[in-house]
């Protein structure tokens, strides 16, 4: 029976090295997209509309990429097209993004904002999927953790980086930050020219540093491991994550959405966009996401050796229900400061959410679809985030009187749900 052979740290580092890349630019969208489009003139309640482009694109996107990864073969193999293609699509949104006043004619600056903020979330979900089947390919079942740990790992690096970029550049290196006549700041703008040099650069470095194994390979391997049925079937425990990361996912996108605005209003004392106060907080929240993606770094190369001690369903619940108590710590503290304390709980559930459901749904997975089956598992990300972004606004101005502080205990709620939900999972083991 042909046995997949474990890979050394360096060569599962190299082989997720891309996703450092990725989430750099991801981080810089995560923190600044809503900070951009409200002082586009975006209004609070829309912006989670605006958000919805990121799950609506990467729902279409993720499975179809997938289908096709999983029947390409190349002189670079079957996912690392995808890789170079989407780095580069990425790279030239980054780089367009921040300048959309500067583009605008005919439409308005926030439609411009707003279409690239679709392109540039298709393009990451290109490169993104493929890398998430690539650990699942070439990893046998017991570095499936570290695989996806790794990734986690990289995914923080990077994330710290491009959060805290903005607030490095103005404060340290006396770049304006000042929004002046409906400009993006050039903190800003320099921090996404900055992003897509080290996505395409990282994504090239797995490229070139890693190889897979041949079509032949999965074929006999499926032959001789487990013949499968003609028939597609969603794996049972793939139906049992989708409640945990429906709520776990809908408490990220109320976090990603709604911080800065419920920062600039709690904390800083203003609604008004433009306002030097406002982006104040914007910078003080890339700083903050910046630490959660830390923390998520440091957790990540322990993951392993926890679940090997408590399982992935004991370890996955536990940091849900710390990152559930962080978010709803939020409101133990007046000074924004303190709200690093929060932030490392958050980070734990982060780490976790990047890394455990993955490895939990693996082993489930055939080996011959696996970019299908991955593709079509992170519509558990991006559904509950549709629900989100489509209700959410409505939420905070019928139920919440538009104060966006109560948006973040609602996802504090949601994520402990989620920590409740694992334990119901009947995991796949060999």
């Amino acid at each position: 029976m042909i046995k997949k052979p474990k890979l050394s740290f360096w060569q599962i580092w190299n082989m997720s090295f891309g996703f450092l890349g990725i989430q750099f630019g991801f981080a810089l969208q995560n923190a600044n997209a809503s900070r951009i489009l409200q002082t586009l003139g975006a209004d609070v309640h829309e912006l989670s509309w605006f958000w919805l482009v990121a799950p609506i694109t990467g729902m279409i996107i993720q499975p179809i990429i997938g289908y096709f990864s999983d029947k390409t073969w190349t002189r670079l193999g079957r996912r690392r097209p995808y890789f170079l293609i989407g780095a580069v699509m990425t790279s030239i949104a980054l780089i367009l993004m921040p300048n959309a006043p500067s583009l605008a004619g005919i439409i308005s600056p926030m439609l411009i904002g707003g279409g690239l903020l679709m392109i540039m979330d298709a393009s990451i979900n290109i490169s993104m999927e493929p890398f998430r089947a690539l650990v699942a390919d070439k990893l046998p079942e017991e570095q499936h953790t570290l695989g996806f740990s790794m990734q986690t790992l990289l995914i923080g690096i990077g994330a710290v980086v491009g959060s805290w970029l903005p607030y490095i550049l103005g404060n340290f290196f006396g770049i304006s930050v000042e929004a002046e006549n409906g400009m993006i700041p050039q903190n800003v703008i320099y921090s996404f020219y900055i992003g897509a040099a080290v996505l395409i650069s990282a994504i090239i470095w797995t490229v070139t540093s890693t190889k897979e194994y041949p079509p032949e390979f999965y074929a006999e391997k499926e032959t001789e491991d487990k013949p499968e049925s003609t028939k597609f079937k969603i794996p049972k425990v793939m139906w049992q994550l989708l409640i945990v990361q429906f709520f776990s996912w809908f408490a990220l996108f109320l976090m990603w959405v709604y911080t800065t605005s419920a920062i600039a209003q709690n904390f800083y004392g203003t609604v008004d966009s433009n306002s030097p106060e406002f982006q104040e907080a914007g910078n003080w929240v890339g700083i903050l996401f910046g630490i959660y993606n830390g923390v998520s770094a440091i957790i990540a190369l322990s993951l392993p050796l926890i679940a090997q001690k408590f399982g992935r369903k004991k370890t996955h619940s536990i940091a849900l229900l710390v990152g559930g108590i962080s978010l709803l710590s939020f409101y133990l503290f007046s000074d924004p400061t303190y709200l690093i304390i929060p932030m490392i709980g958050i980070g734990f559930a982060w780490g976790s959410i990047l890394a455990m459901p993955y490895a939990i749904v693996a082993n489930s997975i055939p080996q011959k679809s696996m970019g299908m089956f991955m593709g079509i598992f992170n519509m558990s990300i991006t559904i509950p985030q549709i629900v989100s972004g489509v209700f959410a606004g409505l939420i905070v101005r019928y139920f919440f009187n538009d104060n966006t502080i109560y948006a973040i205990y609602l996802a504090g709620a949601f994520m402990i749900l989620g920590a409740v939900s694992v334990m119901f999972i009947n995991e796949n083991k060999k």
